[in-house]
């Protein structure tokens, strides 16, 4: 357990560190306590340290260095499960693959070309892609599915899952978990190009 304070403290040091003013740095250090609390309490309106309209500035308008943060805490999460890893036979990779919407019943100029109606629901539809080993879970990768005439939602999946860093899908067995929503044809066959083993979900007529 000390361990794993000590690795998430020096996670936590460098990504401030990132931060391109002391005063953004102060904002994000004030929502990380947020969410680190841990008390079901995330929300800007409830820190203490910091007023609910610095932090929505922190979060729209301020511009920060969000890839090489996202490049950072994907590199630390690689070598986290890589130590972890059991010696001998290699072990399973599980990727879940989930289509998750998130309703909006407004009008939002701002993501006027987000906002689609999938399966009789209006809102953003999000792809995301979550790598589990052992206990480990962790959310790696997500897209927004733009509606009708681009790339369906298991396209965008196969996009993400042959983007997987190698350094994971050469140590460990891949394993794909998805339900009926990446259940076509030509998702199933690429996965079994990529000789992937998969669990995934198909819709009954």
């Amino acid at each position: 357990m000390e361990t794993i304070l000590a690795h998430a403290h020096t996670l936590m040091y460098t990504i401030l560190a990132l931060m391109p003013s002391r005063y953004q740095r102060d904002n994000l250090e004030a929502m990380l306590g947020l969410f680190l609390a841990a008390d079901g309490k995330p929300l800007p309106h409830y820190s203490k340290s910091k007023s609910e309209s610095a932090l929505s500035r922190f979060l729209n308008t301020y511009k920060w260095p969000t890839r090489k943060l996202i490049r950072h805490l994907r590199q630390q999460a690689i070598e986290q499960v890589n130590s972890h890893c059991p010696l001998g036979r290699k072990a399973f990779l599980q990727v879940i693959i989930d289509l998750t919407t998130l309703e909006k019943c407004g009008q939002f100029k701002a993501f006027k070309n987000l906002i689609t109606v999938y399966n009789g629901k209006r809102g953003l539809h999000i792809v995301v892609l979550y790598l589990v080993v052992g206990q480990w879970r962790i959310p790696w990768n997500f897209r927004v599915w733009r509606g009708k005439g681009t790339a369906s939602p298991s396209q965008i999946a196969l996009r993400m899952v042959r983007h997987l860093p190698k350094d994971l899908t050469k140590r460990f067995r891949v394993k794909i978990l998805a339900d009926t929503a990446f259940g076509t044809k030509d998702f199933i066959n690429n996965l079994r190009k990529l000789k992937y083993h998969a669990v995934i979900g198909i819709g009954s007529k």
